[in-house]
């Protein structure tokens, strides 16, 4: 690769996380009265998605990638996405059926990110933890949003390993599609849970024999669940956690990819299926597909 090939690719990348890192607006029939893109379903649920700045080694955490890839992913399947890597502000919430966090320990939250979220959550938003995102320094105040956290710092981890998924719940219509596969990944242990109401656990992994695992190799922990809560004075909303995403390429597991998309749409309080189902309208032909035809 060139000296000018690399320049270009370095400037690509910049370019792509300073749009990341700027608020969008929902599209609402486009900026300005500008037609909406090709393919958008003006009609479909509002997905915002939280993710975060790359870390950990190649094909790992990279959360920047999920932005571009679920963001495109989600429209083709009827959804109208916004996304940051930055937390949603008053204005992206306002819109927002189901907030989708993939972000390192995203449970970090200042007052004003708290008072937020939990506005959200009380008029009956959705929540979508993946993987980490529900690491911080307050297990306890996060599970009562999302069911179960983790305490940053702790040894509560199996690194790369092996995860047995076993379904306990194969009637939800969420699992539909997921069977007792085994991944490769990163489990956790040594969860905080939300008591009165508990989770609904949906599947669970028992803990590899890996170093950092120690005494806890073998017990079988939640690794998928779903939580339904009503803050006091508030509508009822719902969360779906998936603790897996350590390794990024098992987002495009199809049984894996199938079970986000109805968690997803479940905890936006929408038809399980709505996601999944989607059948996009045929486009017109038109301009583009002339310009296409004439090799434009």
């Amino acid at each position: 690769m060139t000296n000018r090939q690399n320049s270009n690719r370095t400037l690509g990348t910049l370019l792509l996380l300073f749009l990341a890192m700027q608020p969008i607006a929902w599209a609402q029939g486009g900026r300005g009265g500008a037609p909406l893109p090709p393919g958008q379903n003006r009609n479909g649920m509002h997905i915002f998605l939280w993710a975060g700045l790359k870390s950990h080694g190649p094909g790992q955490h990279d959360y920047p990638q999920f932005l571009a890839d679920w963001s495109k992913l989600l429209t083709e399947h009827g959804a109208v996405v916004d996304g940051a890597l930055h937390p949603p502000g008053s204005a992206d919430l306002e819109h927002a059926d189901v907030v989708v966090i993939y972000k390192g320990d995203a449970a970090y939250l200042s007052d004003n990110e708290k008072e937020l979220i939990e506005a959200f959550v009380k008029r009956g938003g959705g929540l979508v933890s993946l993987h980490d995102s529900l690491c911080g320094p307050d297990p306890a105040y996060f599970a009562t949003l999302v069911g179960g956290a983790k305490k940053h710092g702790e040894v509560n981890y199996t690194l790369d390993a092996p995860v047995p998924y076993t379904v306990v719940d194969k009637s939800s219509p969420i699992m539909k599609d997921m069977s007792d596969i085994t991944i490769f990944d990163e489990a956790f242990f040594l969860m905080t849970w939300a008591k009165d109401p508990g989770i609904h656990v949906l599947a669970t992994a028992r803990i590899a024999p890996t170093r950092s695992a120690g005494d806890h190799k073998g017990e079988v922990v939640p690794q998928i669940w779903t939580y339904e809560h009503t803050v006091p004075g508030g509508q009822p909303a719902r969360a779906f956690v998936c603790m897996q995403g350590h390794t990024y390429a098992d987002f495009a597991n199809y049984q894996i990819q199938r079970t986000l998309l109805r968690g997803i749409a479940w905890a936006g309080n929408k038809p399980v299926d709505e996601l999944v189902d989607y059948v996009a309208p045929p486009r017109p032909a038109g301009r583009g597909a002339a310009a296409a035809g004439r090799g434009q």
